[in-house]
């Protein structure tokens, strides 16, 4: 792993998806390469954030960059900003819900003049959120973070949380 915590896109356990993941659990890595994934496959998105339930960042993800990071305590950027507003956006929505009696939230979407913010539930109360350009599909965004929530879902247990946890201290 460099330096700065990152490591490279690629399949699982194969040479491209860089030294980052040596140690971690295969669930981990697979995680990692779903977000990856869902970075690539999609146009328009600035940044990627899985936030556990207690709000902290287990993994963040640049486009530009075309890297996975595993994220760091305190502020690094855009992934923790981000994070802080997926956290914030989800804590938000479930009092509504709560407050209406509309069940559980699966998705929110807010629309800005010069963006999008997507949060949408993976599982245990993690959850996906992306920021994407004003002028993304939004229905391609929407689709793809689906396809990731029911992959990743199943993926994202205790352990993985657990291991992703482990990384971060070991990036610091």
């Amino acid at each position: 792993m460099s330096a700065t915590g990152t490591t490279g896109i690629g399949r699982p356990g194969s040479a491209a998806s860089g030294t980052g993941t040596i140690g971690a659990s295969t669930e981990a890595r697979n995680l990692q390469w779903l977000l990856g994934n869902l970075v690539e496959e999609v146009p328009g998105i600035h940044s990627v954030a899985v936030v556990s339930s207690d709000g902290l960042l287990l993994l963040s993800s640049d486009p530009e960059q075309r890297q996975v990071t595993v994220a760091r305590q305190g502020p690094r950027g855009s992934s923790a900003d981000l994070a802080t507003i997926v956290s914030g956006i989800g804590s938000l929505t479930i009092g509504a819900a709560r407050l209406m009696e509309g069940g559980g939230v699966k998705q929110t979407m807010v629309a800005m003049e010069e963006g999008s913010v997507f949060v949408m539930s993976i599982s245990d109360g993690s959850l996906l959120g992306v920021h994407a350009t004003p002028d993304c599909d939004m229905s391609v965004v929407a689709y793809h973070m689906a396809l990731f929530v029911g992959r990743a879902g199943h993926v994202l247990t205790p352990e993985v949380r657990s291991a992703l946890r482990q990384s971060m201290e070991a990036v610091q």
